[in-house]
């Protein structure tokens, strides 16, 4: 599926306020319990901001993804030095700081029947695209706790891991530096 396509078939927009979704099946149980149960809750909370993927003609729900503020710091290294090396790579030295901002990719999930159409990556360059337009944010990176099962679509995207301090767990840290969108 290319761009065009996507958009004829397809809308993206907010979760609104109160609104629910009623059924999702992508095929990971959590996954599909946020979308039912949680982002309302994480609204409200202001934690998180849902939007959810429809059908332009059967309004039924096929994805969603869940945004917060997020922040790459030096905790985030095993060490000073790793954490001076990513800094040095992507900063000028006016501009090396403890932290930078981040926007973190909460969920994202895909419902079984639009797997396999190349729409991940779709959303992805609109998630990216989103915070680099007029620099909404003063937002540097796009992070995800990527789980082993998706770090190879994520790596395909263009994101990098952090470290390899949490080669062995569950989630890698993964991130898309936005400023390879203004080239």
């Amino acid at each position: 599926m290319n761009l065009e396509e996507f958009y004829r078939d397809y809308g993206i927009r907010k979760l609104a306020l109160g609104e629910r979704v009623d059924t999702f099946s992508c095929g990971d149980e959590d996954l599909d319990d946020f979308i039912v149960n949680d982002a309302p809750l994480y609204r409200d909370a202001l934690l998180a901001v849902t939007y959810i993927i429809e059908s332009n003609s059967s309004k039924e729900v096929v994805g969603y993804f869940s945004l917060a503020n997020d922040r790459i710091t030096i905790k985030d290294f095993p060490s000073n030095n790793e954490f001076n090396r990513f800094r040095r790579h992507r900063f000028v030295n006016e501009k090396r700081l403890t932290n930078y901002p981040s926007v973190k990719l909460c969920r994202f999930a895909l419902s079984n029947a639009v797997k396999g159409k190349r729409i991940g990556s779709i959303l992805l360059d609109f998630m990216k695209r989103f915070f680099v337009s007029d620099n909404k944010t003063g937002c540097r990176f796009l992070t995800v706790d990527a789980y082993k099962t998706a770090e190879s679509f994520y790596t395909k995207n263009g994101f990098l891991y952090l470290s390899n301090a949490d080669a062995q767990k569950h989630t890698r840290l993964m991130f898309y530096d936005l400023i390879n969108l203004e080239d």
